[in-house]
């Protein structure tokens, strides 16, 4: 036997083993190139074995010998994972599954990581290639440390997470995965390897986009993209691709796709939170304005009950003020939740949680109804309500400067809730601002009935009466600064079976407006009762207010009806024209007209003449009535009218629908004067 290298566990060198195993498989299948063939598999120096169709050995190449460190007696007719030391049932599936796929040509081989551990512990891949039904090859490939090491990356790159390591192939179009199948992979392409195919499930707002960015990869530059696919069970999953160009035969693109859906959805979260919060800030404020311009106690309620529900999310919601002891809500918030059924208990009924938190003025919170009734048994009752879905309260004083509640404001929802910090703190602070809120409307009710009782003392208590017209008179009071104010009207018998009508609006508020109201009020029945003419009374009044010194301004004017012919003169000083009207409809007569009194001392007013037929409505009122900011004086003029034709044979009806209407809002005091002719006796 010729010197050689030995072989652990063999009794032969190398040398001789591969020369008797030559001449073996030569005479196995004859001589010429199949002899080559066999000699060629028995020299190859990647290990490899041909099987059976149940994997069990036929020959094992001098490569696969050394691996495992066996002879061919010991390896014939053993399954080719046993010497491997690799799990059986995972070997043999794979192994069955390999040769159930055969050689379809599109099927790229698939790959077993097994660990060898005859000599030492060493990473390597098993692939089997079916060569007939009967017989497949399996080639096992011992990875180097470079490759254990890149290999064990990649896998732990795509096992267990949301990534596909794959190449492109730019000849032929057709993907694949670096490592094998991933849970990723097969829910993005399953079985497609064309890219055509693959493209189709991008989604349509971005498929442009994909496809302008793969043509330049084709060009030969690197690749990176997020886009949207849907993938096989229909959802649609967001990705970010890269991948770098790699020249050669062919061309190839190498990257990576990461699933950022969740990323992705958490900006959009984060995104929608920040449009709810900005959202939440702008109806803080808007709510807040609303609250700190409310003009009476039921607004407040009002806002309470329905407008604050979409900041806290609740289910419904309810507000209560204290009025002489006993608790009160707004008539529009009666049939809401049970707050109708608290409506009239007294304030200081500490059986229920409202009433409780009246008298000590601590807020209580309620995460269920339990909580509630442990502690407040009495308000079973009210849970008991067939329409009641409610779960869980939130009950705050509303208070202002002083240490007694005015009132009571609870939220309520549909569901177990837990009021954060954040939601107690601002349900405090709403409730400070009503309680600010009521402070200031009650103040303003006070001053608003004094002013009314100080302006109706100016005006007079009773306007003359005459058989054959009707007269109306009404005085509103403004809602805007709540303070006295200047309009007024007054009606004068005159000598001759004439009436005089007047209207007036003295410029500004206050006590000093009021007083020059009475001031002019006097003088135009001074200089009536002495002139005829209308416009001498005007002129004269004008002459005393800028006589005085004062820089008082009034618009005015002053008509003159003679109630047996139905004649009218008309003195103007910048006054809202008049409005005649009948069932068949109105008309707006302007009058000619001056500058207003005490702007110009030697001021002459013309008069402006026309008939009052019988039966026809006339109509004086001041600018608060058809003017405001918001409402030109033609719009307001044109309500007016139509309101007035509609009542114009009850001129009492026509002022107290006229002052329901107030076309130009309460922003203004008002005042108007309604004359009608009464028709003959037939």
């Amino acid at each position: 036997m010729s010197a050689g290298v030995a072989v652990p566990g063999h009794g032969c060198d190398v040398r001789d083993d591969m020369r008797i195993e030559s001449v073996n498989e030569e005479r196995a299948v004859g001589g010429g190139s199949e002899g080559a063939l066999a000699g060629a598999f028995l020299h190859a120096p990647e290990p490899m074995v041909l099987t059976a169709a149940d994997g069990s050995i036929r020959h094992a190449n001098l490569a696969f010998r050394a691996l495992v460190d066996r002879t061919a007696d010991e390896l014939a007719g053993r399954p080719w994972h046993e010497p491997l030391d690799e799990d059986d049932d995972r070997a043999a599936g794979f192994h069955r599954g390999a040769m159930e796929r055969g050689q379809a040509p599109d099927d790229r081989p698939r790959r077993l990581r097994i660990a060898v551990t005859a000599k030492a512990s060493r990473l390597a891949e098993a692939e089997v290639r079916p060569v007939d039904g009967d017989t497949a090859v399996v080639l096992v490939h011992v990875l180097s440390t470079e490759e254990a090491d890149l290999r064990v990356i990649g896998e732990l790159r795509t096992d267990n997470s949301d990534a596909v390591l794959w190449s492109l192939d730019l000849g032929s179009g057709r993907l694949r995965e670096l490592f094998g199948p991933t849970p990723l992979g097969s829910l993005l392409a399953g079985e497609d390897r064309e890219l055509d195919r693959i493209l189709e499930r991008v989604h349509p707002d971005d498929i442009a986009r994909v496809r302008d960015a793969m043509s330049a990869s084709f060009a030969g530059r690197d690749y990176e993209q997020r886009f949207r696919v849907f993938d096989r069970l229909g959802d649609e999953r967001s990705l970010h691709v890269r991948a770098r160009f790699v020249p050669g035969e062919p061309d190839r693109l190498i990257g990576i796709i990461d699933d950022v859906t969740e990323h992705v959805q958490l900006v959009r979260r984060l995104a929608d939170r920040r449009r709810t919060e900005a959202e939440h800030g702008r109806l803080v404020t808007e709510l807040s304005a609303k609250l700190v311009s409310a003009t009476t106690v039921d607004k407040v309620m009002d806002l309470l009950s329905e407008e604050f529900l979409p900041i806290f999310g609740g289910y419904t919601a309810g507000a209560l003020y204290v009025e002489d002891g006993v608790l009160r809500t707004s008539p529009g918030a009666r049939g809401r939740g049970n707050t109708g059924l608290i409506d009239g208990r007294r304030a200081d009924d500490t059986d229920f949680p409202m009433g409780a938190v009246i008298q000590d003025r601590q807020p209580r919170f309620f995460e269920s109804r339990a909580e509630v009734v442990s502690r407040f048994p009495a308000a079973v009752d009210l849970m008991r309500n067939k329409d009641s879905k409610s779960q869980a309260w939130a009950t705050v004083p509303i208070f202002g400067d002083s240490k007694v509640a005015l009132g009571v404001w609870q939220m309520v929802w549909d569901r177990p809730h837990h009021a954060s910090r954040d939601e107690r703190a601002l349900m405090l602070t709403f409730a400070g601002l009503a309680g600010q809120a009521l402070q200031r409307i009650k103040a303003q009710q006070a001053e608003l009935e004094l002013a009314d009782a100080v302006q109706r003392r100016m005006l007079p208590r009773q306007v003359a009466s005459f058989p054959d017209l009707d007269i109306a008179t009404k005085y509103l009071p403004s809602r805007a600064d709540w303070r006295i104010c200047g309009d007024f009207y007054d009606v004068v018998e005159l000598p001759g079976g004439r009436v005089g009508l007047l209207v007036g609006d003295v410029q500004g508020h206050g006590v000093e407006a009021a007083a020059a109201m009475g001031q002019i009020r006097a003088a135009f029945r001074a200089y009536a009762s002495n002139q005829s003419h209308p416009g001498v009374v005007l002129g004269e009044t004008n002459r005393l207010l800028t006589d005085t010194g004062e820089i008082v301004f009034a618009t005015c004017g002053y008509l003159v009806l003679e109630r047996s012919t139905g004649d009218m003169q008309a003195a103007w000083a910048g006054q809202p024209p008049v409005v005649l009207a009948g069932p068949g409809g109105f008309e707006v007569w302007e009058p000619e007209t001056g500058p207003p009194l005490g702007v110009l001392p030697d001021t002459v007013y013309p008069v402006t003449t026309r008939v009052l037929d019988p039966g026809t409505t006339l109509l004086l009122c001041s600018d608060g009535l058809v003017e405001s900011t918001d409402v030109l004086m033609e719009d307001g003029l044109d309500k007016v009218g139509a309101a007035l034709a509609e009542h114009c044979e009850d001129p009492e009806g026509a002022a107290h629908v006229l002052a329901e209407m107030a076309p130009a809002g309460r922003g203004d005091d008002i005042a108007l004067l309604i004359a009608r002719m009464r028709r003959p006796a037939a």
